[in-house]
């Protein structure tokens, strides 16, 4: 079967070269019929699992539809030599030739497609390299926000600020996250701007940055709804516990429902956030006496509240 596949492909790439051919009677060669040859052959290829021939063919592919001004052809065939190196495992490579065919759907007038491509790459490479998946999500981000589609523009934002909070890079999270809310109140949809609220008082919180944290709560009154809701009641505890160096009152809220089944990447911050000054576990109601009857010392049965909080 494999080596029917391969014949197959080299008689399409045979017919490629002879659309190519010029003479007396054909002054121009037929870039559109070489191309579509091409295809074919990568096809055998890959039917074949010869994804490195298969690549080669949709770059072929991909010249002959840019010579004959066919741009989104040939970003189409430039991303699918970028799927046999993603067969390939090698996805440095893979990404390489997505981006490159995302520019050319740009240059084509199709800034649509670009940006699903980027979203395509970007969840391809996750798993190996979170840095570039960011990026990959705030460029799709960018085109989409650039077209007026704000809501798929917001979600790719909010797939590059969970990855940068996974990264600790908290900073640029902040601004991430800041630049989502504005999206959601831009598109009246303020339920998640509360959520995103929430989630900037965490990040700040673990920056240290009480006042900044405090400040995204004063500035989220002026959303609609948001005062007197279970969001900012929470957060209104969550500094007030903070401030107070009050770690009962900060546990509480913290490993509250409406914080454990965040995204987990928030919900993470939202468990392992400590108090200034302290050990990070529950202060008992009252100070135990040194030792009790049973002889045991005070807290010997004070179990970590944090075990297993983070899986």
């Amino acid at each position: 079967m494999a080596a029917q596949k391969i014949n197959e492909a080299h008689e399409h790439i045979a017919k490629a070269e002879k659309c190519l051919k010029t003479g007396l009677t054909k002054w121009k060669p037929d870039f559109d019929s070489a191309a579509s040859e091409y295809a074919k052959a990568a096809v055998c290829f890959k039917n074949a699992k010869q994804y490195d021939q298969a690549k080669d063919a949709y770059l072929k592919e991909a010249e002959y539809h840019t010579e004959n001004k066919a741009l989104f052809h040939a970003a189409k065939a430039i991303e699918q030599a970028g799927m046999m190196m993603k067969e390939q495992k090698k996805m440095p490579e893979a990404i390489q030739y997505i981006e490159k065919a995302c520019m050319m759907y740009m240059e084509n007038g199709t800034p649509d497609t670009a940006a699903m491509a980027l979203d395509r790459a970007g969840k391809l490479i996750e798993p190996i390299n979170l840095e570039k998946a960011v990026d990959l999500y705030q460029k799709a981000a960018g085109v989409f926000e650039n077209e007026d589609r704000l809501r798929q523009a917001v979600e790719l934002l909010g797939k590059a600020s969970r990855l940068l909070v996974r990264l600790r890079r908290l900073d640029e999270a902040s601004v991430a996250l800041q630049k989502e809310k504005n999206m959601y109140k831009e598109i009246e949809n303020f339920p998640m701007c509360f959520k995103k609220t929430t989630a900037q008082v965490l990040i700040h919180l673990h920056r240290g940055d009480y006042v900044a944290a405090d400040k995204c709560v004063r500035e989220s009154y002026s959303l609609p709804g948001y005062s007197g809701s279970e969001d900012c009641i929470a957060m209104e505890t969550l500094l007030q516990g903070y401030d107070e160096q009050d770690e009962d009152q900060v546990y509480r809220v913290c490993n509250s429902p409406l914080l454990k089944y965040m995204d987990n990447d928030y919900a993470k911050l939202a468990i392992s956030l400590r108090v200034p000054g302290g050990g990070g576990k529950k202060k008992k109601a009252a100070a135990a006496p040194q030792g009790g009857a049973s002889g045991a010392p005070a807290g010997a049965d004070d179990e970590d509240d944090y075990e297993g909080g983070l899986c």
